[in-house]
């Protein structure tokens, strides 16, 4: 039986620490309807003692959003919980994402403190935040280098205080793939009522392996993945909604599945481009201008024979209309005729032959041939051609 996987998407709370990134109240409330339309479950819509703006911004998106849950950060300080509860006044279903380090390195040296008074705190806070009548979701930071038996003691404390869900967080994206779903299977088997809660995972890219080690923690029991839209985040970024979705659908043997309308990903990954001023990287997975392109001849070839050949997912699938077959140096004469065959020109083998060689020397000068390159070249071989 598949199991559905929740989507809670921080591309407006992690994301949005991208330097020189900062949106509008208004631009993320636009965003967040994106978001609810694209099927996320809970959209995590800032840090609302952090400043008035990102206050505000919770408060409006808590105000209209409808069917996702609405979610705000806090430390495990009462003032940042008492703030978020009420920025969340208005949701209707309301979530407070508080926690506290659970690694040694963030005990010792980002707190000055002890375990004990950690879990101490780590405990208090969800009580705390249980009493505003929200969902609480706990996270115990830094949870890819802490020491397990600790994070287990942590993760037990804290459902037993209340938390609806337990974030493990690779906070700075040190863990290997095989590492960390290890991590996630000893919280299930040592963490005795760990059933009584969601396990979320949310990872960095600092090594690139943010999107392998959330899918690694799904196939260990976690049933709720952080991402971002095009993978946007602090540092080099966090798991990316488009790469998890689309690895979940493609991979039915997981059994896994999410409510995410895949068809609908491309226009919001181009919208949050546009608003946050970040271009998508060309070879971006899903969504970058490159991930549906074909220029080397003999995959061009084997596209157009079957693009099964070539492509694992349709472009439609993910709401880009068509693939594309890109001229170059690299093409051979199959992706050269069928793109004329287009422009109405028909040519026998001989003909195609010598058209072949007098685009390769316009390839090599201009790296990306066009159509309007295309018919200037034929309109000087007018005896090849039939139109």
């Amino acid at each position: 039986m598949s199991q559905r996987i929740q989507i809670f998407d921080t591309t407006l709370r992690d994301g949005e620490q991208v330097p020189g990134c900062q949106l509008s109240t208004d631009e993320k409330v636009t965003i967040a309807h994106e978001l609810e339309a694209l099927g996320v479950d809970v959209i995590e819509a800032g840090f609302p003692i952090s400043s008035p703006g990102d206050f505000r911004s919770v408060s409006e998106i808590s105000k209209s959003i409808k069917d996702a849950g609405v979610c705000a950060l806090t430390r495990s300080k009462k003032n940042d919980i008492d703030v978020a509860a009420d920025a969340l006044r208005y949701a209707k279903r309301g979530r407070i994402h508080t926690g506290i380090g659970s690694s040694d390195i963030h005990i010792k040296h980002k707190f000055n403190t002890t375990r004990e008074k950690v879990l101490e705190q780590a405990v208090w806070a969800v009580r705390y935040a249980k009493s505003k009548s929200v969902e609480v979701e706990f996270f115990a930071e830094d949870a890819g280098r802490a020491d397990l038996a600790f994070l287990a003691q942590m993760v037990e404390a804290v459902i037993t205080a209340g938390a609806d869900v337990v974030n493990i967080p690779d906070t700075t994206g040190y863990c290997l793939p095989h590492l960390y779903g290890k991590r996630i299977a000893y919280l299930f088997e040592h963490v005795h009522n760990i059933h009584k809660a969601i396990i979320s995972v949310h990872c960095h890219n600092d090594l690139g392996l943010a999107t392998a080690n959330t899918i690694s923690g799904l196939i260990n029991g976690a049933r709720q993945a952080e991402v971002t839209i095009n993978g946007i985040g602090e540092r080099a970024g966090n798991t990316s909604l488009e790469e998890t979705a689309m690895i979940i659908q493609t991979h039915a043997d997981l059994a896994l599945h999410t409510n995410i309308k895949s068809e609908k990903i491309y226009a919001l990954s181009q919208m949050v481009s546009e608003m946050m001023r970040m271009p998508v990287q060309p070879n971006k997975a899903i969504v970058g201008a490159n991930a549906f392109a074909h220029s080397s001849g003999i995959h061009q070839d084997g596209f157009l024979k079957n693009s099964e050949n070539y492509e694992i997912i349709s472009p439609d699938q993910v709401g880009i209309p068509s693939s594309s077959i890109v001229l170059t140096a690299r093409s051979g004469r199959a992706a050269l005729k069928h793109r004329l065959t287009l422009l109405g020109f028909e040519l026998n083998k001989v003909d195609l032959d010598s058209v072949y060689e007098q685009f390769l020397i316009v390839a090599d000068e201009k790296k990306k041939v066009e159509n309007e390159d295309l018919i200037v070249l034929m309109s000087n071989m007018p005896m090849l051609v039939v139109k």
